[in-house]
């Protein structure tokens, strides 16, 4: 008998302006209100936590430097209380869940991706690994250690974010590893339409090029917030649209409705019999693939800022950071 999982693709808003955690027990609501759907998977936007960086896409950098330094503020740390709020809201609902956080590890923020179990352990915490236009005066880079599909309640797992699916090699290293359903973020509500037409071009492709489940979330910013970001009704513009929250099956159709504007979440049942189905015609990572014409060479090895050598000249530990203690 084929296996199903009920998803669940969330669009939302950020809380603005508190201590960083409204937002968390907003993810926190939205993940009890899905189980009450019968959702076992649940995705939620880019950086969702405490809240995606708008501020970095409409001002000069000179100009931004409060607005980054309340970030840091309230930038999660992992573990931490919100990893802790997500993990006990992930095991009371039996839940997988997907967030994207604005990660803080001393002095450097990440655009970072956490995937809890449904018994609440932190599966995978990975950083995307090249930060987008105005993104890099705001995150650091990540490195090949988080790219990685795990064993998860709901099957086997890979995630990227936003413009990480322009990166073929990113997406080829999570397709070699046979993810069965891909979590895509964007932050939403960024550049207008066309952002949106993209955005479902790119899920719609990899869904087919990985003969997988792609479960993409994308974050909404009311009026209200849009106007409290902006400050100037000139800059208000290129925070509207971009929405295209959405799921998809291994042959590229659209599960359901998408949502491009508003709160909500679209929920699809996903049969794992379609994946099979897909991959028995074209499997880009087995029948379809040609190794010895064409392979990947990833580096795994977590970036490292120092190596220690022993009395012995062998090589020793490095003193943990915040990154490797939540490993």
């Amino acid at each position: 008998m084929s296996r199903i999982v009920r998803a669940a693709a969330i669009q939302i808003s950020p809380v603005l302006g508190d201590d960083g955690l409204g937002t968390a027990r907003k993810v926190c609501q939205a993940i009890r209100d899905a189980a009450e759907k019968g959702v076992k998977l649940v995705v939620f936007p880019e950086t969702f936590v405490p809240y995606y960086p708008y501020f970095s896409f409409i001002q000069p950098a000179f100009r931004f430097g409060g607005e980054h330094l309340e970030l840091y503020e309230r930038a999660v740390i992992i573990p931490g209380p919100v990893t802790d709020m997500v993990a006990e809201a992930a095991r009371d609902t039996g839940m997988v869940v997907v967030l994207g956080v604005n990660e803080r590890d001393f002095g450097t923020l990440y655009n970072t991706q956490i995937i809890f179990d449904a018994t609440g352990e932190i599966l995978l915490k990975r950083r995307k690994i090249t930060p987008t236009y105005h993104e890099r005066m705001v995150w650091g880079q990540g490195d090949g250690a988080g790219l990685k599909v795990v064993e998860s309640a709901a099957g086997r797992i890979g995630a990227l974010a936003c413009w990480e699916h322009y990166n073929p090699l990113a997406r080829y290293a999570l397709m070699t590893q046979h993810e069965e359903i891909h979590c895509a973020q964007f932050p939403g509500s960024l550049v207008g339409q066309i952002f949106a037409d993209q955005m479902e071009v790119t899920i719609r492709h990899h869904a087919l090029e990985s003969g997988c489940f792609v479960v993409n979330a994308t974050g909404w910013l009311t009026e209200d917030q849009i106007r409290d970001i902006a400050r100037d009704p000139a800059l208000e513009g290129p925070l509207r649209g971009g929405c295209f929250t959405a799921i998809v099956s291994p042959e590229g159709k659209l599960l359901g409705t998408p949502l491009t504007e508003g709160e909500g979440m679209v929920i699809a049942d996903l049969d794992f019999a379609l994946i099979t189905k897909r991959k028995r015609m074209m499997d880009s990572v087995g029948h379809y693939a040609r190794p010895e014409l064409l392979s990947l060479l990833q580096d795994r090895r977590p970036a490292c800022t120092v190596h220690y050598v022993g009395e012995h000249g062998a090589t020793g530990p490095v003193a943990p950071s915040n990154d490797e203690a939540a490993s």
